[in-house]
Order: C-alpha cells, then structure tokens, then sequence
C-alpha cells in the first residue's frame, strides 16, 4: 500500500509504499521507507499493558515502563541517559491499560548506537536502586497532584464505577497506596512477563531501506523471550449504567466524565459509529453536544464524545466541565441529546458534513514521520491490514443512513449512562444502579 508523506512541503512530498518486513529471525515490522530527511522514527508496543498488573499492585506497567530508559546493561541511568544524549536520540516509553509503548527517534547517521540502546532497554533493564526510588517518588508527586484534579479524578471515579474487580477498574498509574509497596522483583517480573517477540508490533518511517531494517530488527528484538506470559483479560461491558457517581471536591466548577456502550475496533460497524460520534460530539464545533451545551446555553467551554475501543470492552466516552449549579442541567442535556440523535438520526446534511470532515481531516494524522509512525502501529494493533489506510476514506464515504440507523438501533438497546461527577454540584445526589 502507499502514503503521501507530508513532513516536507507538499512540493517535495513523495508517494512512498508501506512495507512488511521480516526478519530472517521471523521478527515482523511495517516500514515507510523515505529519505526526505536523515531521520527515523520507530514506534513499538508489547500487547499487555496495565491490565496484566497483580490485582493488589495497580501501577506496576507503568513504574516499569518508565524506568526502561533509565539504566540498562553495562549503564547505570545517568550513564544511559548520557548516551542518548550524545547522539540526540529520543527514547522513552510508557503503559496504556492494553501496551507497553516505546518511542524512538534518531537521526540516521546515529540509527546503529540508537538502536543498541534500544536492544538494552528492552532485554537488560537494570532496575537499580535509585533509579527506581526516583522515579518511584516522581510518580508518586503526579498521583498527588491528580488527588486534588477534579479532571483525573472524575475520569478514574467512571473507571472505577464502570469496572469493578476488572483490571480496566484500576487506574493505569497506579495509587498513593500501591506505588510504595512495589519491589524491584515485581518490576523485573513484569517485564519478564510481558516483554517477548510474539506480542510485538514495531513499526518505522524514515531513512533505512527494508535490507537495514531486517537485519536491525533481528539485532534488536533478537534476544527476547519468544512468548509472552500474559494473564488472560476477560471481556467486560460497563457497569453502572445510569447511575451517577460523585466525590465533594471544594472547586468552582464540576468535572464530569460521562460514558456507556460502545464498540470494539474490530466490529463491523465501528465506521458508522464513528460518523455517529461525530455528530454527537467528536466535533469540536459542529457536533450536537458543542451546539447545545456551549453555543446555546453557554454551559461548558467546551464538550466532547468519542469512542473509546479497548482490547476487552467497547466504549463511548466523554466529558465536560460547568458551573456547580448547572451540572444537573449540563448532565440531563447530555442525555437527552444522546438518545435524541439515537432515536431520530441525523439530516442527510448532517451526515454529509461529517462525512466531508472526517475525510479531509484524515490526512492530518500523516503530516510528520513520528505521526505516521504511530498510525502504523495502532493499525497493526487493531489488526486493521496494511492496506487499511488506502481504504478508510472509502470506508467513511460508503456510510449511509441506513447505516447509521442500525448503529444508532445497536447503541439503543442500552442507551443509559454513567455520570462521575467532580465538585460540588447542586441538585445532584450520587445514585446507585
């Protein structure tokens, strides 16, 4: 398949094709290979993320990632730090509940020592001392500062709401509680776990033709165990739904996070529903949340919805914030505005301008390698094929009506849900369902 790059003016843009590439060790990677400027960009994940964390130690993933890049092999963390910084080379890494992600940025002349600190990162994580009590206590200064957000506090209240006694139900970063109790043995634990070539995805833009790559990636990737040793996540639907939660927090406006059932990424009519969510509130100015929360009623600032796919549950999420004496107002309008679009639909109009934004908008995602980088690898991780990038505009022009009716039908069955509310809000007392 092919990309228009468009990390360079449009004048010297060039149509480069998308590349599988594997490795004479069998290791698999996507690549764009593009010699517009002397750069790479690679992006990595492991399938098995924070949803593999023991269920009595939530954060252990994303204590772990962080600390990859900050010691490995013959080089204590500020050593290897040292050594990125040498070179220019970017390296960092994180945890979402379903990956562990890696990022890497290099100019080419500098890929091979890149790439070796890679190869140590991910096979020889050092785990010392203080490296670990650092970055131990610089989580610990976030989770103190999102106790007190009513933001990321009202997103984990949903989470917490919507899945219990399911790992999705415990936050990614872990707690105050539970970051403490953590011991370099879970870390180097997890990672053996968790760190393996079978649940690998990789994917790369730049200045390194598919011969480099094949053999770079075995090099890199080479030593690692074969398989994972994932606990298996169950499939789960949120709980809660129509009920409202909420936690007294003295601030002037109430967050609120808002969500329900939505649908997986590989459902066959995840594309209409994305049209659909645009139109409810994945627009930041047209959608029909913005018009009647903000430009109508000047409730919020701002409104949004969005589908949320994880690898074990289907979501549709979003939030806002207001006034403590209108988040029963901004909340009542959210419902109805929902179910008003699930039970009437959208105009032709409407459904064409959707259509018409998402198209032109799509190529957005592409305007640097690092961004195509990225997109590469979520596409691989949701299992999409190498062509889906020729195809999704297709996809999204295909939708009709018709369509949109019968995903608005699927969202009907249970159309309720589950308010976390942040603040003090007027009128509004926590319900259970």
């Amino acid at each position: 398949m092919t990309i228009a790059l468009l990390n360079v003016p449009p004048a010297q843009s060039e149509t480069t094709r998308i590349q599988r590439v594997v490795s004479p060790g069998g290791i698999e990677a996507w690549l764009v290979h593009d010699t517009t400027l002397p750069l790479v960009a690679i992006e990595i994940a492991f399938v098995g993320g924070s949803a593999q964390d023991p269920a009595d130690a939530p954060g252990v993933a994303s204590l772990m990632s962080s600390l990859l890049d900050e010691g490995a092999g013959e080089f204590d963390s500020h050593a290897f730090q040292d050594k990125l910084a040498e070179k220019a080379i970017e390296l960092r890494f994180d945890a979402s509940r379903d990956t562990l992600n890696g990022s890497l940025r290099t100019l080419s002349e500098n890929l091979d020592p890149a790439l070796e600190l890679l190869r140590l990162s991910v096979t020889s994580p050092r785990f010392d001392d203080e490296a670990v009590e650092r970055i131990r206590q610089s989580q610990l200064a976030v989770l103190r500062r999102r106790s007190t957000d009513p933001s990321s506090l009202a997103s984990l209240g949903w989470s917490a709401r919507a899945f219990p006694n399911h790992p999705y139900g415990r936050p990614v970063d872990g707690t105050l509680a539970s970051i403490p109790a953590i011991t370099r043995a879970d870390l180097a634990a997890f990672a053996k776990r968790v760190i393996a070539k079978d649940n690998l995805k990789i994917a790369v833009v730049g200045d390194i033709t598919p011969e480099q790559l094949g053999a770079a990636l075995d090099r890199t990737f080479g030593a690692l165990p074969a398989k994972a040793q994932l606990t298996p996540v169950p499939e789960v639907v949120p709980q809660g739904l129509g009920s409202i939660v909420v936690k007294e927090l003295n601030v002037p406006q109430a967050s609120i996070v808002f969500g329900g059932i939505g649908l997986k990424r590989n459902d066959p009519d995840f594309i209409p529903a994305f049209v659909l969510n645009h139109m409810l509130g994945g627009s930041a100015f047209s959608s029909r949340l913005f018009r009647e929360v903000r430009e109508k009623r000047g409730l919020a600032y701002s409104v949004y919805s969005q589908l949320a796919p994880l690898d074990h549950a289907g979501l549709l999420l979003g939030g806002t914030a207001t006034k403590n004496d209108r988040a029963a107002e901004s909340i009542e309008l959210i419902r109805a505005e929902y179910l008003k679009l699930l039970t009437d639909g959208p105009s032709e109009e409407e459904l064409a301008d959707a259509k018409s934004y998402l198209i032109g908008s799509f190529a957005l995602r592409f305007d640097s390698s690092a961004k195509v980088a990225s997109q590469l690898l979520q596409i691989q991780l949701d299992d999409l094929g190498i062509d889906y990038i020729d195809v999704r505009n297709k996809l999204v022009a295909a939708v009709t009506l018709a369509d949109i009716k019968r995903v608005a039908g699927r969202f009907a069955k249970d159309p309720a849900l589950l308010f976390s509310v942040v603040g003090r809000p007027a009128g509004i007392s926590p319900t259970a369902n």
